[in-house]
């Protein structure tokens, strides 16, 4: 079932962030091709401001996926509308203030950005300005579209996060045609397309929260401080990520300047656009990563850990390996669509592309654990990652191998400094275990007192009744082996056959998808646990017999008998399965 959740989640997260680098290589298509040199300069100058406000949306989202994961994992959906509430506070609060600043100090931001004074013959200050009051108007439509992407996959709702980032990406190249070829305002019309469909988007993936059966509810008072303040530091790692980042631009344009001048500049603009797209693979995989990890690791599920562990792996290499493959064979191509009359930095730039192209894979593995071990409180080695990727090793090794050859050293420097990341990764992992070892379990980082006892849990993946009936008599087996009672066996039996049946039989004819319900039996110290978890329709068995009362003895039979046997019930729906806690 992880397998599936996976899959069904990475489609929606890759198409997410793909969404976004496509707007902005059709915006810069679009503005280099018809709106001038002038325009394309006003547009890159600008970029560190759409650069800041992504990164303001990403630390909201990694924090979100980090502290849901918890809250969803404990099956606490009180904690979990906390949440949903202090993250729309903050969006809302940091986009407006952000707005308003750029608003307000739009000028002195434009000189700060290297524009040049506010003259009537310096073009490039009023285009940047322009650009900036387009695109700041729908700031709070691009962090509320960034925060958004969690909760819809958490609710299981991948339909309507697809729709919505479809639905960015045509209306904005719809708009940008219009405003280059009807309207004509240049980049206030390229800022003001942006703007509209992030609107478009929010409308689209938004109407779900406006529906009565959403799972999150707004509680303005359930927003406290301290709560705000765990969901901003569960995302600085990403913070510090993105600062990473921009420092290894800073650091390679130096380097290129230096060996290679505007040429080199221009050649690795073309690598960086290119590479963002790239990259949208590798991030899908880290963001489901990342969420799954906070839930798996909150509900103590070694097993599911390894098992994503794996799953995450496999998906990183197996499309990476197909990525590195079209951009070796496309980089001629691709590159003219930006530097098609200078044959000089296109050379360049395609020989840097296929090198670049290289280091996706050790990229790739390096963000999915990177954002497992977040998702596992392993926070500093996050961090540490993190800084040794996006600057300290690519930086370094670009250095050293351009004074070697040229440029040519700065494409090498990716390669080398992923790889390393991706060495020094290992080498810690060999350390903890003192061996040389390559294992989804020895990765997966987990102390060995993490969870239960493998002894004492009894996992399951059951898809017909048969197959249900037989794991109720491998309950009794296993309690039975444990030193339980007859009685106590028998009870716990009941409950795993009645429960699971009742799913097989309901739930599997729901409709034509297929279904399966995964089953563990926990012995925690002196407490049984039995934890359901599947893929069918939503339904809330607690809940159900609340709405149900009835005098009639034989009414809801399975479930009442269930409920009268078990300590306590917890239902939660999450990532569009649900899951039953039944504790005896």
């Amino acid at each position: 079932m992880i397998r599936k959740i996976f899959k069904q989640m990475l489609v929606a997260q890759i198409l997410s962030a793909m969404t976004v680098m496509i707007c902005m290589l059709v915006d810069s298509i679009m503005i280099g091709r018809f709106l001038g040199v002038d325009s394309m300069t006003a547009y890159g100058l600008a970029s560190p401001v759409l650069l800041v406000f992504a990164a303001f949306g990403s630390m909201l989202s990694a924090g979100i996926q980090v502290a849901c994961g918890k809250t969803m994992g404990n099956g606490d959906r009180e904690a979990t509308n906390a949440c949903f509430s202090a993250s729309v506070v903050l969006a809302v609060l940091i986009s407006a203030v952000g707005m308003l600043l750029v608003l307000i100090f739009v000028n002195p931001i434009c000189v700060l950005l290297g524009a040049g004074q506010p003259t009537p013959d310096n073009a490039v200050f009023t285009l940047t300005r322009d650009y900036l009051r387009g695109f700041i108007l729908g700031a709070p439509a691009f962090i509320i579209a960034q925060i958004s992407v969690p909760f819809l996959q958490i609710s299981g709702n991948r339909g309507r996060l697809t729709a919505a980032v479809v639905v960015m990406t045509l209306s904005d190249i719809l708009f940008d045609v219009l405003n280059v070829f009807v309207i004509k305002w240049e980049t206030l019309g390229m800022g003001l397309a942006s703007s509209l469909s992030y609107v478009l988007a929010v409308v689209v993936g938004g109407a779900y929260f406006l529906k009565k059966d959403c799972m999150f509810k707004l509680r303005l008072r359930s927003v406290k401080p301290r709560l705000c303040g765990e969901l901003i530091g569960a995302g600085v790692p990403t913070v510090i990520n993105q600062l990473s980042l921009v420092l290894l631009v800073f650091a390679l344009n130096k380097i290129l300047l230096d060996v290679g001048q505007n040429a080199a500049v221009a050649a690795y603009s073309v690598i960086s656009t290119v590479g963002n797209i790239c990259y949208c693979f590798g991030a899908g995989i880290a963001s489901v990563a990342l969420l799954l990890s906070s839930i798996f690791y909150t509900d103590e599920d070694k097993s599911a850990l390894r098992e994503l562990m794996k799953t995450m792996c496999r998906y990183a290499i197996v499309l990476d390996l197909a990525v590195i493959a079209v951009v070796l064979l496309a980089a001629p191509y691709l590159v003219q669509l930006f530097l098609r009359d200078d044959p000089g930095a296109g050379a360049m730039a395609t020989l840097g592309l296929r090198l670049f192209s290289l280091s996706l894979l050790p990229c790739s593995l390096n963000t999915g654990l990177k954002n497992y071990y977040q998702g596992v409180d392993r926070t500093r080695f996050t961090e540490a990652i993190s800084v040794m990727q996006n600057f300290t090793f690519t930086a370094l090794f670009a250095f050293i191998l351009s004074r070697i050859w040229g440029t040519t050293g700065v494409w090498l420097g990716f390669v080398c400094g992923e790889s390393l990341t991706l060495l020094i990764i290992a080498a810690v992992v060999w350390i903890r275990e003192k061996r040389i070892v390559i294992s989804a379990d020895a990765f997966s980082m987990l102390s060995k007192e993490f969870g239960v006892p493998e002894a004492d849990c009894l996992e399951m993946s059951i898809q017909s009744v048969d197959e249900a009936i037989a794991a109720s008599q491998r309950s009794v087996e296993f309690c039975a082996a444990h030193g339980e009672s007859t009685k106590n066996c028998m009870l716990l039996a009941l409950c795993v056959e009645e429960m699971v049946c009742n799913i097989v039989e309901h739930g599997f004819t729901k409709d034509r998808r297929e279904h399966s319900v995964d089953l563990r039996l926990l012995f925690k110290g002196d407490t049984r646990v039995i934890r359901i978890r599947d893929n069918c329709v939503n339904f809330d068995p607690v809940n159900y017999l609340e709405l149900h009362k009835t005098d009639d003895p034989v009414a809801h039979i399975g479930i009442r008998m269930v409920m009268k046997t078990v300590k306590s019930a917890n239902y939660v729906n999450s990532l569009g399965l649900n899951n039953l806690t039944l504790v005896l």
